[in-house]
């Protein structure tokens, strides 16, 4: 896996081409911002340019507001992801083929694919998605709601979770008020629905509303010490302290993988850089502590 912008390898002898000659089943990644080709591939990015340049950025922020990039790195992590699939892929591929293959993954290409959505709502109506912000353009109740001591959230995305939603809350005849009895009506109507269920949310805490309405789409937003100090965090091992060798505990958050015979062993910390650079070129790669040496004394390793 490489993430050198394109062209910087093939100096060195390490290109797809140069080493698949030797290593036929090599499966090799190279992760770039706009592709190996083409007349973008020359060009540095980073993950708010890559939300911008998509459209992703121009349907995420306020209603009146600008396009907002997501705070976290949404497209790089993505494209980490998606780069664990298309390996994934490529190694069942080479099972029935014997070969590996060369896999170009874009930046710019993982963030077209985020669209999502949004993406087929302009392909297929030619609209522009709008910006919401915490709400939906064509969906209502959806958003974020006063509590007693901060907000929720609830995304009553159909007919039967509104009914539902209004019987939670007390009120069963908001299902049948004119004003509110389709999604269309609902969406025209946004402001004072809203108003009417937050009058209701107030007159609790988020906590308790959680509980209430839990066989419901709606949670409490959350801060983030309150959401890693959730006790289901702690049940679902999602936190844990790694002993660094150097720095002493590493608090981290751990993998959400859970395999049934073959579990996660995430009880190491990630590597410090070129930690594993010497085990790696003897046990994987064959080389003698002669010429581990030589590549140290050329500062070619650390």
């Amino acid at each position: 896996i490489q993430n050198f912008r394109p062209g910087v390898l093939n100096r060195y002898g390490l290109h797809y081409a140069q080493l698949q000659e030797k290593n036929p089943r090599l499966i090799y990644v190279s992760i770039s911002a706009y592709g190996q080709t083409g007349p973008l591939s020359d060009r540095p990015g980073f993950d708010p340019v890559l939300q911008g340049e998509s459209g992703m950025m121009s349907v995420n922020g306020e209603a009146n507001g600008e396009g907002l990039r997501h705070a976290i790195a949404v497209v790089d992590t993505m494209t980490g992801i998606h780069a664990v699939a298309a390996i994934n892929a490529a190694l069942y591929a080479r099972t029935s083929t014997g070969k590996g293959q060369h896999i170009d993954l874009a930046l710019y290409d993982t963030a077209l694919a985020c669209l999502g959505n949004m993406g087929s709502y302009y392909l297929i109506g030619g609209d522009q998605p709008k910006r919401a912000g915490n709400s939906h353009f064509a969906s209502a109740p959806n958003g974020s709601f006063e509590t007693a001591n901060g907000k929720i959230y609830m995304a009553v995305a159909n007919q039967k979770l509104f009914v539902d939603t209004c019987k939670a809350l007390g009120h069963p005849e908001w299902a049948t008020d004119p004003r509110f009895a389709t999604i269309a009506e609902r969406v025209a109507n946004k402001p004072l629905l809203n108003k009417m269920m937050e009058d209701v949310l107030k007159t609790d805490t988020k906590e308790n509303w959680a509980q209430k309405l839990r066989h419901l789409p709606a949670g409490p937003i959350r801060t983030m010490k309150e959401a890693l100090d959730e006790p289901e965090v702690k049940r679902r091992g999602m936190l844990k302290t790694y002993k660094h060798r150097r720095v002493g505990d590493v608090p981290m958050i751990g993998s959400n993988y859970r395999f049934s015979d073959t579990p996660v062993d995430d009880s190491r910390p990630p590597p410090s850089l070129g930690e594993h650079t010497e085990t790696v070129l003897k046990e994987i790669a064959g080389l003698a502590d002669a010429d581990v040496k030589a590549l140290r004394e050329k500062k070619v390793i650390g």
